[in-house]
């Protein structure tokens, strides 16, 4: 089956399966969120798992749809990262 290479990232995404834990495994420095400037991890994320509420000053967190990619625990030391336990968070399978 010929994949579709013009297919959306937010469509890829909508087809995942996840079984997700009831406790977070994404854990940013909240103090150190303050500080920040760039909020890189509302950036780098494949899934948009962190979003920054200017008003409220609070990093989101929807762990539920996280890829488990790394990416955010490369670009900000300040996230503790750990994987979700096992046989919880995204399922991969190639259908």
């Amino acid at each position: 089956m010929e994949e579709n290479m013009s297919e959306k990232i937010e469509d890829k995404l909508y087809k995942l399966k996840y079984n997700t834990d009831s406790k977070c495994h994404l854990n940013p420095d909240e103090s150190k969120c303050l500080q920040c400037i760039e909020k890189t991890c509302t950036i780098v994320c494949p899934a948009n798992v962190y979003s920054y509420n200017e008003n409220e000053k609070k990093l989101a967190v929807s762990y539920e749809k996280c890829l488990e990619c790394g990416a955010c625990k490369v670009v900000c030391k300040h996230i503790q990262w750990t994987y979700p336990k096992s046989g919880k968070g995204v399922v991969y399978k190639k259908s």
